[in-house]
């Protein structure tokens, strides 16, 4: 019998075999209860491009209250996008790491969009 976690690697696994065959930048998200973590890894999955999380001073600064709700991993997601566009990546595809496309993944995916990351 699987674990909740194993459960969800197991589903990230299948992900990102599919984003590996595609040959563009990925870009990954991690949520814990306290925070939500996202980084643009490299085509090739050797090096990161950006990252941003919850933890970072300058955001927790514009958070209100803790990192674990869908208005900071929408703060997330236009940091991020910044980040990578700045790094030159226009293109991504997104690992949701094998959580659910709802709440703050989902947010934090919308957000990144619309401040001009295409996936």
């Amino acid at each position: 019998m699987l674990n909740k976690k194993e459960q969800r690697l197991r589903r990230s696994r299948q992900t990102r075999e599919r984003i590996a065959k595609q040959g563009v930048a990925r870009l990954t998200v991690f949520r814990s209860n306290l925070h939500i973590y996202a980084s643009v890894i490299s085509e090739d999955g050797t090096s990161v491009v950006a990252s941003a999380s919850t933890a970072e001073k300058d955001l927790r600064t514009q958070l209100t209250g803790n990192g674990g709700n869908a208005a900071a991993a929408a703060l997330v997601g236009k940091r991020i996008a910044e980040k990578a566009k700045a790094a030159g990546v226009e293109k991504v595809a997104f690992d949701r790491a094998g959580f659910a496309y709802h709440g703050r993944v989902k947010a934090l995916a919308e957000a990144a969009r619309e401040a001009g990351l295409q996936f």
